[in-house]
């Protein structure tokens, strides 16, 4: 778990198609879309057919890890409202967002934490760890460390 100078965890919201999900990562389990049919992995998450070829997907649990495909540093204090809370990221600059490519194939959005911004690179490896969010069941949001 890591809540890295501050970092806002808003609670998701969590609907029919990403509730699995989100009660996986209160267990610190990181679930990606997978289809059976065509062994294609896939984000987000919570589609119920495969983009490749149209076959009904499932959950997998994925290993977690993963490179940096692309980064930015945001060092510009800013806030956000998700479901009308208001969520001060002020306290967290500079922090890092970034597209992770995961071991399996898909990127995913996200934060790299416990690291200082201008070590941050593309193509160092990564792996998933939790922020809790304190939310209704506590999901936990995933974000990435580097290895």
């Amino acid at each position: 778990m890591t809540e890295e100078r501050g970092l806002p965890a808003p609670a998701p919201a969590v609907s029919p198609h990403s509730a699995a999900f989100w009660e996986a990562s209160a267990q610190q389990r990181f679930l990606v879309g997978h289809c059976p049919g065509c062994d294609q992995w896939f984000w987000p998450p919570n589609r119920t057919f495969c983009p490749r070829c149209g076959q009904a997907a499932s959950l997998r649990e994925a290993s977690g890890r993963g490179t940096i495909y692309s980064h930015t540093t945001v060092r510009v204090s800013g806030s956000i409202a998700i479901d009308g809370a208001p969520y001060n990221y002020k306290d967290a600059l500079p922090f890092v967002l970034a597209y992770v490519e995961l071991a399996e194939g898909p990127t995913v959005m996200t934060n790299i934490v416990g690291a200082d911004a201008d070590v941050v690179a593309v193509g160092l490896p990564v792996r998933v760890e939790f922020s809790r969010t304190g939310g209704p069941e506590d999901p936990a949001l995933p974000r990435f460390r580097l290895v």
